[in-house]
């Protein structure tokens, strides 16, 4: 299983070089690249599901000396996602960029994004977790500036100038961690971090950065107009993925390494935040006049429910209710990747087909566009949380 890890890090990185190499055949590179890391994602899970979490240490190095890799439940559920998201994503770019111009631009940026998210899910110590997560926010935002036009650049550079921001803060929290303890490496520090002023500020210092990355309610003003004006399959993967991923980070930090730490004060904040987001991003989505921009203000929303979580799976004492917790959890993140990458892929048929996504303007898409009307409506029942939608059944939970 250790080659399915280390392929899904090496085969989409190789893939970016190869579209560099050879521009002409860049789309059948990237959909071959894609299928491979599919496979790849389908084994670990497997093996992670057959033998439980995995560990590997690149090069045989030690411990805080050479980069650790390491996949459990949570992860290999991830990056099977993340698979399928930017597969069918990629098959959907294959049509959606019609120039070569365009698609040279595009395939290396998006194999590159790919090969952060899967580090990123895969790193076992936070400078790793630090570089991945660098990485991630460099190629979404050039990715995101690819509309070309100037809402689509204002909204990248902004894009860029918070993530800078996000990841200075999470560095410096990353040294503080370093300076206290003497390592990096996560199973270490998950035994070692206890609460004092170099855990509460480094935590305090991690997770503001993480929250702007993550744009919870209100660090969220930079989300809307990035979103919106990216070209459809970007918004999808940044939605639907880059986001969750600085979640995914809050969530291992405050639940593994910083157990001991949080307490159910600060925990009822982070929920409060959550609900403010719920409140604030629908009540955008109502007032829009785009469909994107619905869909990204949905987002805000969507991530709030995420956040509510985090009062129970840190008050509630281990146990079935604590397992139907984090069950839930998972099952609104994996619902929500799913069909906003759905949501957004469907509008960029609209957009490419009317020149625009105004929703007062699209009288008659039912009977133009009936699959891909059915194809919105299947994503906002997923995402309203119908029965039997997965969405339900984690909020039952």
């Amino acid at each position: 299983m250790t080659d399915a890890m280390i392929g899904l890090v090496a085969l989409p990185l190789a893939g970016a070089l190869a579209t560099l190499l050879l521009p002409r055949s860049a789309t059948a590179v990237a959909i071959g690249t894609g299928l491979a890391s599919t496979a790849a994602a389908g084994l670990l899970l497997f093996g992670v599901a057959t033998q439980g979490a995995l560990h590997y240490e690149i090069g045989g190095w030690s411990t805080g000396l050479g980069i650790a890799l390491r996949a459990d439940g949570l992860s290999a559920l991830l990056l099977m996602m993340v698979a399928l998201v930017v597969l069918a994503a990629s098959i959907y770019s294959s049509a959606y960029f019609r120039t070569d111009s365009e698609r040279a631009r595009f395939w290396p940026l998006w194999l590159l994004l790919w090969t952060s998210l899967n580090a990123l899910l895969l790193s076992g110590d936070l400078f790793n977790l630090y570089v991945t997560l660098e990485l991630l926010g460099l190629s979404a935002v050039a990715l995101a500036s690819l509309g070309g036009k100037r809402t689509a650049v204002d909204a990248a550079l902004r894009y860029l100038l918070v993530g800078l921001l996000g990841s200075m803060m999470f560095l410096t929290g990353v040294s503080l961690i370093y300076a206290g303890y003497g390592t990096l490496d996560l199973a270490a520090l998950s035994g070692l971090v206890e609460p004092g002023p170099i855990a509460w500020l480094a935590l305090a210092m991690m997770t503001a950065g993480l929250l702007l990355k993550t744009a919870l309610f209100p660090l969220h003003f930079w989300l809307p107009p990035a979103h919106a004006s990216a070209p459809a399959p970007v918004s999808a993967v940044l939605s639907a993925l880059v986001v969750k991923a600085a979640f995914y980070l809050v969530l291992r930090l405050w639940l593994d390494v910083f157990a001991d730490v949080v307490t159910p004060a600060v925990a009822n904040l982070l929920g409060a935040l959550g609900a403010g987001a719920v409140l604030w991003g629908s009540w955008c989505a109502l007032q829009a006049k785009r469909l994107k921009l619905l869909a990204a203000y949905s987002t805000v929303a969507q991530l709030g429910y995420l956040f509510l979580f985090f009062p129970l799976l840190l008050t509630l004492p281990p146990g079935p209710a604590r397992e139907l917790a984090a069950g839930g959890l998972v099952m609104l993140a994996l619902t929500h990747g799913f069909a906003k990458a759905g949501l957004f892929l469907a509008i960029g048929i609209i957009q490419q087909r009317c020149g625009h996504d105004t929703i007062r303007d699209l009288d008659g898409m039912a009977q133009r566009l009936p699959a891909t009307t059915f194809a919105i409506a299947l994503a906002g029942i997923a995402l309203i949380g119908l029965p039997p939608s997965g969405a339900f059944l984690g909020k039952w939970q």
